[in-house]
């Protein structure tokens, strides 16, 4: 493992470092997949600096195979030198208590994921989402007996108001188990946290990981020439044809430029700008090989902007009717 190839990020005021680029495994280590090639890509992760693997319940398909297939990945060996995390909250079953945040729920979908993942506790585990019809004490009191009975070592939330995330911090706080982090989507495309939920997480003294990154792919050079035919927009897989519109490519097109006067790629100039905020601790990437798994975390090799860089990519944004 080379821990010198990315920078580690302390996340929020707790002990924890992450590295800039961590790897999801939503897509890529679900069934119907060739072990040999997840094996590659998560041995790739490793020599990247790679410390910080992030999956879920529901991850797949089926529900559940990307636990199993992490189990199968990590040698017991390496344990204490990974972060492990999974979430809660998912329809995993049927009947009232297959999905939700009550107590009952939370705590057998996370038995059930240590199960899988064939480990006594996860290093964070997560509420996938919030759930109002749930008590948010009842939610928070949950995370707390989980760190209490060693499930887990820190909690965190997902897809969260600023609003509940400051209730839910402070829940947690005087329960006497801090809330470690909060992962939500955060993109070029997609800047909605920065009017609120960054603020938040900076006084509450929460790490933020953020997902979709790259807007499943929009933030590439993948679409520039039109939808290819083994493309997630044209399977309609997490992405619709209808997200590739004329402004969004304009908007990439001028990213590409920019990214070519730094010696980028468009996707590393997007994961870089996530970067760029310090409130930020790491970003969630996919890979579906080791060479792009390799390509993404190249983006640490230029973190730095400039006001003009800056100032070009939001004005690119205003032209193409994107919200900056």
């Amino acid at each position: 493992m080379d821990y010198e190839r990315q920078p580690y990020r302390r996340c929020g005021r707790s002990g924890l470092l992450l590295p800039a680029v961590s790897l999801g495994l939503w897509h890529n280590f679900g069934g119907g997949k060739s072990l040999d090639s997840q094996r590659a890509i998560f041995n790739k992760a490793l020599d990247l600096g790679i410390t910080h693997f992030d999956i879920a319940d529901r991850y797949g398909p089926p529900f559940g195979a990307a636990e199993a297939t992490f189990n199968r990945l990590l040698p017991r060996s390496l344990r204490d030198e990974v972060v492990v995390t999974t979430k809660g909250s998912n329809p995993m079953w049927d009947g009232p208590y297959g999905k939700g945040n009550s107590r009952k729920h939370l705590l057998a979908t996370l038995d059930r994921s240590l199960a899988r993942l064939g480990l006594d506790f996860v290093d964070i585990f997560y509420l996938h989402r919030d759930d109002e019809g749930t008590p948010l004490e009842e939610q928070v009191a949950t995370l707390d007996y989980m760190v209490r009975t060693g499930r887990t070592l820190y909690v965190g939330v997902s897809n969260f108001s600023p609003e509940r995330t400051a209730e839910a911090a402070r829940l947690l706080r005087e329960l006497g188990t801090p809330l470690l982090i909060h992962q939500p989507s955060y993109s070029l495309l997609n800047r909605k946290i920065e009017h609120g939920l960054l603020g938040v997480l900076e006084q509450e003294g929460v790490g933020c990981v953020v997902y979709s990154p790259l807007a499943q792919g929009l933030l590439t050079d993948r679409y520039l020439d039109g939808i290819p035919a083994d493309s997630r927009a044209a399977e309609a897989r997490f992405l619709t044809p209808d997200r590739v519109t004329p402004e969004v490519l304009a908007f990439v097109r001028s990213l590409s430029e920019l990214a070519a006067s730094r010696g980028q790629t468009v996707a590393q100039l997007s994961l870089a700008w996530a970067l760029r905020d310090p409130r930020v601790t790491s970003v969630l990437v996919g890979a579906s090989s080791p060479e792009q798994l390799e390509a993404n975390v190249a983006a640490v090799d230029r973190l730095d902007f400039s006001d003009d860089e800056l100032a070009a990519i939001d004005r690119a944004a205003k032209e193409a009717g994107i919200e900056a």
